[in-house]
């Protein structure tokens, strides 16, 4: 059996980083779940759905980008 203190390397930021990827990664999936939703409700406002799904997607993007760079920083 391998000792624990050998076993366990690396850095636990890239758990924080891992954990941090879930919430933008589940809120681009319902941003764009709903606009699918929304479109086959209601076919003519596609376009002003998709325009504010991009928006709310480049929001939720940079969330993750941010926790890549403090994820570099605090490395």
């Amino acid at each position: 059996m391998i000792p624990l203190d050998i076993a366990i390397t690396g850095s636990i930021n890239l758990i924080g980083y891992a954990l941090a990827t879930l919430g933008p990664a589940l809120g681009v999936a319902w941003i764009f779940a709903s606009v699918i939703n929304g479109t086959a409700r209601q076919p003519e406002a596609r376009g002003a759905m998709m325009g504010t799904a991009f928006i709310g997607f480049a929001v939720v993007e940079a969330l993750a980008i941010f926790a890549l760079a403090l994820f570099f920083v605090v490395l």
